[in-house]
């Protein structure tokens, strides 16, 4: 059959919503990822109906047409991780992109599979879902290579320029007992993170708030904030040295929170942002890094281990993702400087 003719897969999480191009507009569900967690809803509504009048989005919600988790809600209703957005039929117009090419088939390196989930290593430079000017990313990149999957969705998200474990549910149970336990910090996620300078090995916990607004243009972006505004949200961060080097620090990271860009955010905001990041970092490093012998062109931050109950068995499953090549080969660099 064409692909043009083939049954439109799964909604992926969050707002990356496909618009309708052919027939008539159809109710969507939508389950709110990290990425969107806390917004108000009329906010997530206007991101995610695009081109739509902002009269007709409030009137929707109004008329009771919008449902959180089958119920009414407001337009000032706060959405949490794993709710369920109900979506009236509305049109809009089509994005940018391109919505008729289809992603290319992709699989991943799979680090564990079994009928509830799947679990892979994601590559650094690739996004988890397409939407904000990403065409795809991997979910759609997987579903394109897996035409026979009846379902298959994000459980969580790791940010584009971070490598590592990435969590997918194969049936619908699956995937509501795994956020479950992401929204009741039931899991365990660790990071390995390189950063400039020395860290001091006594600065074990951050526990500062973060505020994820939009730069001038117009991008996403997050900053600490008092822990009483009105607006931050309580974030906390466990920090270990692994290995000092004479100008870094190799830290493993625990997240106790899933904030957008928390880390991130964290170290650079105690005066050792990630080496290589291009949004919070160290651009004159970042440039150093990538110009000289080491041509490091990545963000250092990687998910290296995982630990989350079994969605059908209970049992508690502790998966891990090795150091990337150009990443160990960059410490190996360091360790003769």
């Amino acid at each position: 059959m064409p692909a043009a003719q083939a049954p439109a897969p799964p909604l992926p999480p969050g707002p990356s919503v496909q618009p309708v191009t052919n027939g008539a507009p159809r109710v969507e569900r939508v389950v709110i990822d990290e990425d969107s967690e806390g917004q108000r809803l009329d906010n997530f509504l206007l991101r995610l109906l695009k081109g739509v009048p902002k009269t007709h989005v409030y009137r929707v919600i109004r008329s009771g047409e919008v449902r959180v988790n089958k119920g009414r809600a407001g337009a000032d209703t706060r959405l949490a991780l794993g709710d369920e957005v109900r979506v009236p039929p509305v049109r809009r117009a089509a994005p940018a992109i391109a919505a008729d090419l289809p992603a290319p088939a992709r699989e991943f390196h799979i680090v564990h599979e079994d009928e509830q989930l799947l679990v892979i290593d994601k590559p650094a430079g690739v996004a988890v879902h397409g939407g904000s000017g990403v065409a795809f990313g991997v979910i759609e990149q997987l579903r394109r290579a897996r035409p026979e999957a009846r379902f298959l969705e994000l459980v969580h998200r790791l940010d584009k320029e971070t490598s590592g474990l990435l969590l997918l549910a194969k049936k619908r149970s699956a995937l509501t007992a795994l956020q479950e336990q992401f929204r009741d910090r039931a899991t365990d996620k660790r990071y390995l993170a390189l950063v400039a300078g020395t860290w001091p090995p006594g600065h074990k916990v951050i526990d500062i708030a973060l505020h994820k607004g939009l730069d001038a243009k117009g991008e996403r972006h997050v900053r600490v904030v008092a822990a009483d505004h009105a607006d931050g949200r309580r974030s906390i961060s466990l920090v270990r040295v692994v290995t000092p080097y004479q100008r870094f620090s190799l830290l493993e990271v625990t997240l106790k929170t899933g904030r957008t860009h928390q880390i991130r955010v964290h170290l650079a905001h105690h005066g050792h942002p990630i080496v290589g990041d291009p949004k919070y970092g160290d651009f004159a490093l970042n440039r150093e890094l990538l110009r000289g012998v080491h041509r490091f062109a990545r963000m250092f931050l990687h998910a290296r281990e995982l630990s989350f109950d079994h969605p059908a068995t209970g049992e508690r499953l502790t998966l891990a993702a090795p150091m990337p090549t150009e990443c160990a080969e960059l410490l190996g660099a360091l360790q003769t400087c």
